[in-house]
């Protein structure tokens, strides 16, 4: 029998990263543009020993032309992408937009995470193919 935490991708890093999102909420509070969490979160990252790449580039292809590139807020450790958004709650759309971003780059897991008024929340995708 699978434990469920088993079934969690990358779970000692996950939980770390929650770690660094609630440390910046509790330090930062709401109500803030979203450079200013990614500063923090920075900082955050950093501060516990997470290896991470910021506004990262990815290439959108069109067969084998690259016709743009979308920009990761965070890639920790060449596994997990990280998007911070700010406001009342997600929507598709920023689901949609994570989840492209695990299509086009082939990585298995994405953290959305929203720095809100009264929170943070955040939402594991998931790329299964």
């Amino acid at each position: 029998m699978i434990k469920d935490r088993e079934k969690i991708i990358y779970p000692e890093l996950s939980y770390k990263i929650v770690g660094c999102l609630f440390e910046v909420y509790n330090n930062v509070g709401s109500n803030h543009r979203e450079k200013y969490y990614q500063n923090a979160l920075s900082c955050e990252l950093k501060s516990k020993g997470i290896k991470f790449k910021e506004q990262t580039p990815i290439d959108l292809r069109y067969k084998t032309t690259n016709i743009g590139k979308n920009y990761l807020d965070f890639l920790i450790e060449d596994k997990i992408i990280i998007e911070i958004k700010t406001g009342p709650y997600f929507t598709k759309r920023n689901l949609d937009q994570i989840l492209d971003y695990l299509k086009i780059s082939g990585l298995k897991l994405g953290i959305i995470v929203n720095f809100g008024r009264d929170s943070v929340k955040f939402y594991r995708v998931l790329n299964i193919k």
